[in-house]
Parts: C-alpha cells; structure tokens; sequence
C-alpha cells in the first residue's frame, strides 16, 4: 500500500456552540490532523420531526471543517434512533435473551430484524447521500456506529423469530431435512413445520446446540443485511467514496467477514486501557503490568483481523486518548502511549487513525471520557501526542516510499462460526476460541514474526511460510481447499474439525482431514484451571487435552509425561492435541516452525515488532525502558534508536 496517510479526530459539532466551530477546525488542522468524523449520533438533530430535516446546521459545520482543510468522514446516524421512532415503530425494540425489550434512553436499542426500522435507515441515509454524496469534503462514510455493542447483534424479538422462521425455510427447503440436520430426534424436539420452531431461548436447560449457531448465523445476516441497505444507497448517490464500518474488539455478534465483503475497507475503535479492564477475551492475567498500556498483543490481534476483513483497507476511527468512561477501573495511559498505540497501527497498515475525541464533553453519559482537549478547552495530554505522530508519519514517510503493513511471515486462521461453537457448547468454562488465537499469535509475536489473520474469504495460503489454524471448529469445504493450497508448514488443532457446520460431530471422528493429516481424536478432556496436564521436557497442557490415534506415516513429536501425545507430524502438516501454556506453545513452533527472524527473535518481555514495508517498527509496551545496542547498534535507524523508553516507538530500514 502506498500514499498517504492520515490523522483525525471525531467530533460532534451539535455538542457546541457554533460561534466556536471555526477555532475548533482551525485548531484541529494546527495539530496536524487532516480527518474529522462527524454526524453518526445527530438524527434527532438532522430530523427533528417526522419527515422535518434540518441540515443547515450539519452543512456549516462541513463548510467550516472543509475551510480548514479537513476530509469529512460523514456517519449514518442509525445507532441511534431519535425518540419520535417509537411512536411510528412501536415494536422496533431489540429484545434480551431474558424476554426484556431495550429501552429507550441510551444507544442501540432497535432489532436488526425490525424491517420498518431497516426502511427508515434507508431513508435518513438517503436523505444525506443525495444532500453529501458528491461533496467534495466528503472523503469517507462510516455506516451506523459499533454494530454489535452492548450485546446487540442478537436480538428475540417477534420481528426475529418471524424472520427466522423464514430464514430456516429458505436454508433447509423442508422441516424433515431440518430435522434430520438437528438431530431432533434427540429429546423427542422434531418439528412439524417452521412455524413450530421458536428462538432459542427460555428453554428449560441447554436448547439444541445446531439450533443456536442457526439462530447465530441468521443473526448475523440481519446485521449484514442492514449494513447492505444502507452501503447501496451510498454507492448510488456518492459513487467512489470508500465506505467503512467501525467494529469493535472481541466483539463476536457477527460475521465481520461477511458484514465486510459490502464495504470498501474496515475500521475499529481502539481503547487498549479499557479493553484490559472489562476482560476481554485476550486480557492478560498481569493486568496490572500493563494497566497504563494495556495488552502488548490485544490491538496488533485487532489490526491483523481488521486488515483481512478490510480486504488490506482499514483505518481506526476511534483511538483512546486518555482515561474512558466505560470500564470497571479507568486509569490514565503512560505518557508516549496514545502516540505509541497509533504507530503500532500504521505499522500493521492502517491508512487513517482518528482520535476520540475532540473536546472533552461535559454532560451525558461519556463527561468522564478523555479527549484530545479537557471540556474547558483547554489541551489534554494526547493533544500533543497527536502532533507527535504527525510528525513522525512524515519522517517514516521520507524514510520508506511504502508504509503500510507487508505481507506477514505467517498466517493465522480465524472464522466466526468456529467461535460461535465453543460460546454455544464450550465443554470447558476456559474455553474461548479467541482467547485460544491470541495464545498463539502471541508464540509467534515472541519470535518476532509477523502474522497475518486470514479468514474463509483469503484467496490462497501459497507463499506463507507457516500456516496455523487453531481452534478452527467447524471444518466446512472451503476450509479444506484453503488449507491445501499452503506450500509450508501447518499446525492444526486443538479442536481443528471437531465439529460439522450442524455442530454435530463428524460421522469419521474429528478432525476429519485424513487428506492433511491420519489421525483420530478419540476422546477429550476438558481441565480444571489447576489441573493442568505437564509436557516431557517443560510446559503444560491446560484447559483441554485431546487423545489422540495416529494413522500410519504420524510421528509423536512432544508428548505428556503420562506418555499420550500432545503434538504429532506426518510431513509438512502438525496436530497440537491440547491447548499449550506459553512455555508449551514456545516449544511447538520450535519442533514444527522453526522460524526466527534472527536478532528479531526472544526479543525482551514487552517490546512487539512489526514490519512495515521496507521497515522495522519496535514498540516498548513494558514500564521499564530497554537497552538493544547490543544487538541491533548496526541498524539505519529512522525513528528512535535502539534505546526504548516506556512507550517509545522505533523504526529502522530493513
């Protein structure tokens, strides 16, 4: 990737007096930014009435960002619908697992299925489309806002259950192939017609597991279904400008990969602090080690994902600048952090990163949330960071024609409904696929590795020089043919093929690859949290173990001191038959991947890498500072020096 990148901030120009825009703009464009989202909260201020618009204000506020040399970014402003819509949709409400509709009074309250309320989406968005889509300002549309927050990718309404019922029609063909695909037989569940079968929820104990990813995968549809209607509007009335979504981490609701194929690229939203703090899958135990950095791997895991399902595209569009509002404990980011963060991000690719936001507010529910000045006016400590990094963006720039991220050393595989399967029926309380990826993209960080996250939509995995494909549950054709085109090394399992895409088990036994690889699982065990299961030579197998039976040409290549294998090979393609600790996973990308990038690799606890086109970023996400003159002196450093404070970043050209 090539050209430009970009700095922003998100800024709500109907928080303010307008007499203050135009310090505001000019202000922004001092510090270096040249991106400002607005609009995707203002519907009760662009429609006040019913079918009454008002834009004059939504228009001065463009011309005065435009004024001062700012692209807009222009949101839909769908998340959040004003009070007048429930009048007109009074059953538009998403509906908890509890039976409970959302109120009214905060964000996200309507059902993706609701398709009067998808008609009105249509409507606003169309009303701005025609009004800014050929704007020249306008450089970037953002549909609706954090599909999935707050728990509201999945919702029970009746606008659900008839949808679905319609879904499984269309799906299935008939009600005796849906029956055979569930397994209904089981508990005397058979059905008769669609119209018997309700959601899956408010049973007495567990509902039938194909059931749930079922409902899941319909629910994920909506969403996709929801954006699509809006992104088709744009294309028609603003043609040629990118249009993103930004998501969320650790946030599972939906298919991304699907939600994104619509889009021109991908963004998330970045609070390192805060996602440390609500215990994210991913969060690290040593949280109070980084409690003012958060995760060292956490964001780069997000980069990688946002950058498949972006298709290479994706910027962030809101980026933590001190403490939040949100999370169960909110201190303020070490000093260089916000800096740092957004760095990290462009080295992994990222063409915009944008700040949230800029002026503190001082009412509503986010007062408590940091910007990039206090609700005085007055700078917060980001503000300068902000300037910082455009300044640094310039030198990498001159240093290196190409910055964005290059193409990784290795791939890890990562698909929703395999997710979907261990939150539907885990077998083990710690059991959580994500939480399993980031394991071992956090192996391959160790070594200095690069990684890219590639989903079923990747092309091919020729060129990898290893492929990892972890926790990959629901083994389906376009699996296999993806797997097969790798022309390096591949480590399956824990879980690889454990289940059909009904979420049943395969009629041959897991993993169900004899093509890859001859073996069989057997049984399982899930473990306790301290009964881990130790490995001959160091390391410990925890949360699930798998016994295995190898075919022939299959070699144990690590075993448990009770003699059951743990990691077995037949040529180039390796099955890890439990989930390794960090010692564990360290000793199976030595058998089976043995790759380092030389003085790169074991680099100290708390310094990440990324390559960055023709060159190297290194970030020190540790309190201490680290010395590496020892083993890197001889770089051609462009940024910094092998000298890293806490929160430094440096770059030199490989």
């Amino acid at each position: 990737m090539t050209g430009p990148r970009h700095i922003g901030v998100c800024y709500y120009p109907e928080h303010w007096p307008e007499a203050g825009w135009a310090e505001d703009a000019r202000r922004m464009a001092e510090t270096g930014l040249t991106r400002v989202r607005i609009g995707e909260f203002a519907w009760s201020r662009l429609e006040p009435d019913p079918g009454r618009f008002d834009f004059g204000w939504l228009d001065r506020a463009i011309e005065t960002l435009a004024a001062a040399g700012l692209g807009i970014v222009l949101g839909t402003p769908t998340a959040t619908p004003p009070r007048w819509m429930l009048d007109r949709h009074p059953d538009m409400l998403a509906v908890d697992r509890d039976g409970r509709p959302r109120g009214f009074g905060s964000r996200r309250h309507y059902c993706f299925s609701h398709e009067g309320y998808r008609a009105e989406g249509v409507r606003i968005t169309r009303a701005l489309a025609e009004r800014y889509g050929r704007h020249p300002a306008v450089v970037a549309w953002q549909t609706d806002n954090e599909y999935g927050c707050h728990d509201t990718a999945v919702s029970y309404s009746h606008a659900a259950r008839k949808g679905f019922r319609r879904w499984l029609a269309s799906r299935y063909g008939s009600v005796a192939d849906l029956n055979a695909a569930w397994g209904t037989v089981f508990w005397s569940m058979e059905y008769r017609s669609f119209e018997d079968i309700e959601l899956p929820h408010a049973t007495v104990t567990e509902a039938n597991p194909a059931h749930w990813l079922a409902f899941r995968r319909y629910s994920s549809d909506q969403v996709a279904a929801f954006n699509r209607v809006q992104v088709d509007m744009l294309r028609e009335h603003a043609p040629g400008v990118p249009i993103l979504h930004n998501y969320m981490g650790g946030e599972t609701g939906f298919d991304h990969f699907d939600l994104g194929a619509d889009l021109d690229g991908a963004s998330w939203d970045v609070y390192p602090l805060g996602y440390l703090e609500v215990g994210l899958p991913g969060g690290r135990v040593e949280t109070r080690d980084f409690m003012r950095q958060g995760d060292p791997d956490f964001q780069a895991f997000h980069h990688d994902l946002y950058r498949a399902v972006g298709r290479g595209r994706w910027w962030i569009m809101e980026l933590q600048p001190g403490p939040v509002n949100w999370a169960p404990y909110n201190p303020v980011p070490l000093p260089g952090m916000s800096r740092a963060w957004a760095l990290e991000a462009f080295a992994h690719g990222a063409e915009t990163v944008c700040w949230f936001r800029w002026r503190q507010a001082p009412f509503a529910q986010e007062q408590m949330h940091a910007g990039l000045l206090r609700p005085d006016g007055q700078p917060a400590p980001a503000l300068a960071e902000a300037r910082r990094v455009a300044d640094d963006l310039a030198t990498l720039a001159a240093a290196a024609p190409v910055v964005g991220a290059s193409r990784a050393d290795v791939a890890l595989l990562f698909d929703y409904p395999s997710i979907w399967a261990t939150e539907i029926q885990p077998q083990s309380r710690g059991f959580d696929t994500i939480q399993l990826l980031l394991d071992a993209y956090r192996a391959l960080r160790r070594r200095g590795l690069s990684v890219d996250i590639l989903g079923p939509t990747a092309e091919s995995l020729s060129g990898y020089r290893a492929v990892l494909a972890p926790g990959l549950i629901v083994w389906t054709e376009v699996w296999r043919n993806l797997i097969a085109t790798a022309d390096g090394p591949v480590l399956l399992g824990p879980r690889t093929g454990a289940k059909t895409p009904e979420l049943s088990i395969p009629a041959g036994l897991p993993p169900d690859c004899p093509a890859l690889i001859d073996l069989t699982v057997a049984r399982v065990e899930s473990l306790r949290p301290d009964a881990g299961v130790p490995l001959a030579g160091g390391g410990t197998i925890r949360h699930w173990r798998e016994f295995v039976e190898p075919g022939a040409g299959v070699a144990t290549v690590l075993a448990c001191e009770d003699g059951t294998p743990a990691l077995l090979t037949a040529g180039a393609v390796s099955y890890l038959a439990g989930w390794p600790d960090a010692v564990a996973f360290d000793r199976v990308l030595d058998a089976v991947l043995p790759i380092r990038p030389g003085d790169l690799a074991d680099l100290p606890d708390g310094i990440r890498t990324r390559r960055m086109g023709g060159l190297q970023v290194l970030i020190n996400y540790g309190s201490s500072p680290v010395d590496l003159t020892g083993r890197l002196a001889d770089r051609d450093w462009v940024l910094g020096g092998p000298h890293l404070a806490p929160a430094d970043v440096a770059a030199f050209r490989r």
